[in-house]
C-alpha cells in the first residue's frame, strides 16, 4: 500500500509517541475531530495528542488507503491501553500539499 509522506510521517511519530512530529503533520490552522471534541490549530492538535499518548499509549497499523479529491481514508488497527483492543479506525482527512488540513476520526 502506498501512503503519501504526510500518513508515514504521521504513523512513525503515532508509534514513537512525539506529539511534536506528530502535530508537524498538520497545517497551522488544521482541525481534528475525535471522540466527540474539536481541536483547532496545530498547538492544540500536540495539546490532544500528546494527552491522548500519556493516556492510550497506541500505535496505528496501516490497513487501507483511498485517495479522494475531497476526502481521503486511511483504516487503521489501533492498538493500546483501551478497552476492546485493537480496533480498526478511520482517518478521515484532507490533505493539502504535505500537510493535513482535517482529521476525523470514527469507529
Amino acid at each position: 500500500m502506498e501512503l503519501p509522506k504526510v500518513l508515514i510521517d504521521l504513523v512513525a511519530a503515532q508509534a514513537s509517541y512525539n506529539s511534536v512530529a506528530y502535530a508537524k503533520c498538520f497545517t497551522e490552522t488544521a482541525v481534528v475531530y475525535d471522540e466527540g471534541k474539536m481541536h483547532n490549530g496545530r498547538k492544540e492538535i500536540e495539546k490532544w495528542i500528546s494527552d491522548a499518548n500519556k493516556n492510550y499509549k497506541s500505535i496505528m497499523k496501516p490497513i487501507s488507503f483511498e485517495k479522494n479529491e475531497d476526502q481521503s481514508i486511511l483504516k487503521a488497527e489501533v492498538s493500546g491501553n483501551f478497552p476492546g483492543s485493537p480496533i480498526v479506525l478511520s482517518y478521515r482527512l484532507n490533505i493539502v500539499g504535505n500537510q493535513i488540513q482535517f482529521l476525523k476520526i470514527t469507529g
